[in-house]
């Protein structure tokens, strides 16, 4: 009598109601997370201010306003002018930005635009590597290598403004490269096809087109650049000699030893009783560089929300 094996059921594909419900519940998760995310880091900001507002405000109620707007550091004698905190943070992040952004954008155009896929491929890594470095091993290099050469260019000090400005342009300058890069990378090819198929050159379709499409990015380089610049802290209490007062007007005013608003924070926090005035008052600092950042962001979000990108251009 002939046997018959029972053939093998093939297995039932799961319902399509089945896989839309199993995708829609990865997708809440996701967005989830994502907002989760989002929130977390409004949160820590807030706090962050909160907290500054918190330690800083007694500052403004126990200092008198004459005081915090007078010409002199001096909180042993209970002189807390912040002034001078003030302009030699200006001072360094003004030389740092003109420096790093002219050099930072050439060099992030011709990366883009000129140079050959080896060099691109050997030069953005290494320029990525830059910031990396150590910001005191910065300030400790520019403290023995470059302060000398400042001074023998005739500055009474090699510990100036313009030491600071240098060494912060370099730490900047990789921000700056980078983000400006990808930036013009990210504009399509159509843009420069088409510019270059109406009889433009190379630098006009740069100039004219490649440049203006990518401005919200280079604007946000630029803004990050200025941001490593005025918060940073240990380069500067290296090379900038840490004087607290107001330089002459001029171009000599970068030639001469100044102090920043963060070296003055993190050389005399260790140093103060909790709860005085000076410990409140260096909180005030503090809240007035957080508010100092958030102008300049804000500054920015607009400039790049005001001057959208230019689908055409005139060569």
């Amino acid at each position: 009598m002939a046997t018959y094996e029972k053939a093998e059921t093939p297995p039932v594909p799961p319902p399509a109601a089945k896989q839309q419900k199993s995708g829609t519940y990865r997708e809440t998760i996701i967005e989830t997370l994502i907002r989760f995310c989002g929130f977390s880091a409004i949160i820590i900001i807030t706090l962050i201010f909160v907290f500054l507002a918190r330690e800083g405000a007694p500052t403004f109620f126990e200092v008198p306003l004459s005081n915090l707007l007078s010409k002199r550091w001096y909180p042993i004698e209970e002189m807390y002018g912040l002034l001078p905190l003030v302009v030699g943070s200006l001072l360094v992040t003004i030389g740092a930005v003109v420096i790093a952004v002219p050099l930072g954008l050439t060099t992030a155009v011709y990366l883009g635009e000129f140079a050959p896929a080896w060099q691109r491929e050997l030069l953005k890594p290494l320029i990525e590597v830059l910031a990396g470095i150590p910001s005191i091993v910065l300030g400790f290099l520019g403290w023995v290598a470059l302060a000398p050469l400042v001074q023998n260019l005739g500055a009474p000090s090699g510990l100036t403004a313009f030491t600071g400005a240098i060494i912060l342009a370099y730490m900047s300058l990789p921000t700056i490269i980078s983000i400006t890069e990808d930036a013009l990378y990210a504009v399509p090819k159509e843009y420069r096809d088409g510019a270059l198929a109406i009889g433009a050159t190379k630098w006009q379709t740069i100039w004219r087109v490649v440049l203006p499409a990518a401005r919200s990015g280079i604007v946000i380089a630029i803004m990050l650049g200025i941001g490593r610049a005025i918060g940073e802290t240990m380069a500067v209490m290296l090379v900038t000699g840490n004087a607290a007062n107001i330089p002459e007007l001029g171009i000599s005013a970068f030639f001469q030893p100044v102090r920043t608003m963060t070296a003055t924070i993190a050389a005399e926090m260790g140093e103060v009783a909790q709860g005085s005035t000076h410990y409140h008052t260096l909180f005030g600092i503090g809240i007035l560089l957080f508010l100092l950042t958030f102008l300049i962001n804000s500054l920015a979000a607009r400039f790049v929300g005001s001057s959208q990108p230019r689908r055409g251009a005139q060569l």
